[in-house]
């Protein structure tokens, strides 16, 4: 979901860069014995606040990450996330404060049950799953369309993305674990007290899944944290908002006292991004 001349951007600002197939998608390892959720049950149970039942927690991915960034032998890294990567995130600066060096969430939540999607982009996320790449690709489409911003999109490099993605392996199934996974972790305000690592917010002002409130909710739970919004961005990363995402990233990390340091780890200014 990166696109490589966003990528480019970051390393040009001195980074390294790391993307993962979170667990259940693309080329990571598929949990089918889990069996697949009810994500309409899950969805009104967390509405109305009771105990939603996941074939494995949200901090499942977060101690992927953990692992990823060890076997890798990385030092503290700059972490970026963005939705559901955002709130993995956030876990891992929890979990394992001596892993990240700076902290990126973007467009993501602090799981409270008041930042509700409007029903549209509600429906977007959860359309039936395509038959083929070409169905596929016009799904990813469309989806953009509702769920991003007034910025303009590059629906050529979208239609690569998501061509790419789907060859990469897509897992509807998959995908309603990861959220069913992420309804289950419920309201981290409390948890992200701990963030000890320098943080950046970004929203956009325009994002209709995952509302702008939610973001400025993080940024209040964190402490120290440095709000950003993006005018005209959706739930999206359009090529408008890039040099004002990427100086925000940049910005953060060096906030860090590790940023600049290249004695101790060759890898220390790593940017895992998701």
């Amino acid at each position: 979901m990166w696109d490589p001349r966003l990528v480019a951007m970051l390393l040009g600002r001195g980074f390294q860069v790391v993307r993962l197939d979170h667990r259940d998608v693309g080329a990571s390892t598929r949990f089918d014995a889990l069996g697949v959720p009810d994500v309409g049950r899950a969805i009104v149970r967390r509405l109305l606040g009771r105990a939603v039942a996941a074939p494995y927690p949200l901090t499942a991915l977060a101690d992927d990450v953990i692992g990823l960034v060890d076997h890798l032998g990385l030092g503290p890294v700059h972490l970026v996330g963005v939705s559901m990567g955002g709130m993995v995130a956030q876990l891992v600066a929890c979990r394992a404060p001596d892993r990240v060096a700076s902290l990126a969430s973007i467009m993501s939540t602090t799981g409270a049950r008041r930042y509700l999607p409007t029903p549209r982009a509600l429906r977007a996320l959860l359309a039936p799953p395509a038959p083929d790449q070409a169905a596929y690709v016009d799904g990813v489409v469309r989806t953009f369309r509702i769920i991003g911003g007034t910025l303009p999109r590059d629906e050529p490099a979208l239609r690569e993305m998501a061509a790419a993605s789907w060859r990469r392996g897509p897992s509807r199934v998959g995908a309603a674990r990861q959220l069913v996974a992420l309804l289950a972790d419920g309201d981290r305000t409390r948890r992200l007290a701990a963030v000890r690592a320098p943080t950046v917010v970004i929203h956009g002002d325009r994002d209709r899944l995952i509302p702008p409130a939610a973001g400025r909710a993080t940024a209040r739970a964190i402490a120290g944290a440095w709000w950003v919004p993006i005018a005209g961005m959706g739930h999206d990363l359009p090529p408008a908002a890039w040099p004002q995402l990427v100086d925000a990233i940049a910005r953060n990390a060096a906030r860090s006292p590790s940023w600049g340091r290249r004695d101790s780890n060759p890898h220390d200014l790593a940017t895992l991004g998701f």
